[in-house]
C-alpha cells in the first residue's frame, strides 16, 4: 500500500477524492505525486473514475460505494432523474442499467468502472426545485428528482407531448395509484420551473386529470 493509498484508507469518511486533494496534502513535485498515483492505479488500489477523480478499490472501502450518490460528483451540478429516479421510487417495473441525471451543463456521458452515467440538459428557472436530498445508511447524499419532476424531465428530453394519464400508464407503465400520490404542493412547486411549453402543458393537464 503506497503513501497515497494509505492516506485515504486511514480516512474512512473520505470516499472519493480529486487530483487537487492529492496536491493539497502531499509534498513534493507534481511529477512525483503523479508517479505515486499511477503506481497505486496500476496496483489496483485506486480506481480512476474519470479524469482527475478517484476512489479506493472496493476491497479497501470501509463502507459500500453508492453509485447513485456518485452521480453528482462525476458531473455536476446535477441530480438523478427520469427512468433512474422513477425506478428508485418503484414507479416503473423495468430494470435500469445506467444512471441518468439532469445537469445544469451540457449533455454528457461517462463510462466509468462503477457504471454508465448519462447527463441531460433541461433548461429550468429553478434548477433544484422538486429535488430531494436523501441520505443512505452510510451517510452518502443522493440528490434525486421527485417522481413528478422525473416525469417532467422525461417529457422534455424525449420530446413527447403527453397531455393525459394514459400515455404515462401505457408507455412507462406507471401505476395510477402512484400518480395519485402527487400532491398539489408538488405541482405548484414545478409550475414556474420549466421553460418548455410542452412540459408546462403536461403539468397543467396532469394536475387537472388528477383533480388537484
Amino acid at each position: 500500500m503506497n503513501t497515497i493509498t494509505r492516506f485515504f484508507f486511514e480516512k474512512p469518511d473520505v470516499r472519493f477524492f480529486f487530483k487537487r486533494d492529492i496536491s493539497a496534502v502531499f509534498r513534493g513535485s507534481e511529477y512525483a505525486k503523479q508517479a505515486l498515483l499511477k503506481r497505486a492505479i496500476a496496483a489496483g488500489d485506486i480506481v480512476r473514475i474519470r479524469r482527475g477523480f478517484y476512489c479506493l478499490n472496493s476491497n479497501l472501502q470501509r463502507t459500500p460505494i453508492n453509485e447513485l450518490a456518485l452521480a453528482q460528483l462525476v458531473y455536476g451540478p446535477s441530480y438523478i432523474s427520469m427512468e433512474t429516479a422513477l425506478r428508485f421510487y418503484n414507479w416503473i417495473p423495468e430494470a435500469v442499467y445506467s444512471i441518468t441525471s439532469v445537469s445544469i451543463n451540457k449533455a454528457k456521458d461517462f463510462i466509468t468502472p462503477l457504471g454508465l452515467y448519462n447527463y441531460k440538459r433541461v433548461p429550468q428557472n429553478i434548477f433544484y426545485s422538486g429535488v430531494e436530498r436523501i441520505i443512505d445508511d452510510y451517510g452518502n447524499v443522493i440528490l434525486i428528482a421527485s417522481p413528478l419532476k422525473a416525469l417532467c424531465d422525461y417529457i422534455y428530453t424525449q420530446k413527447v407531448s403527453w397531455k393525459a394519464l394514459k400515455p404515462l400508464i401505457d408507455n412507462l407503465r406507471v401505476e395510477y395509484e402512484d400518480l395519485r400520490k402527487i400532491t398539489t404542493k408538488e405541482f405548484l412547486q414545478l409550475e414556474n420551473t420549466y421553460r418548455s411549453q410542452r412540459v408546462n402543458i403536461f403539468i397543467k393537464s396532469l394536475k387537472k386529470e388528477l383533480h388537484l
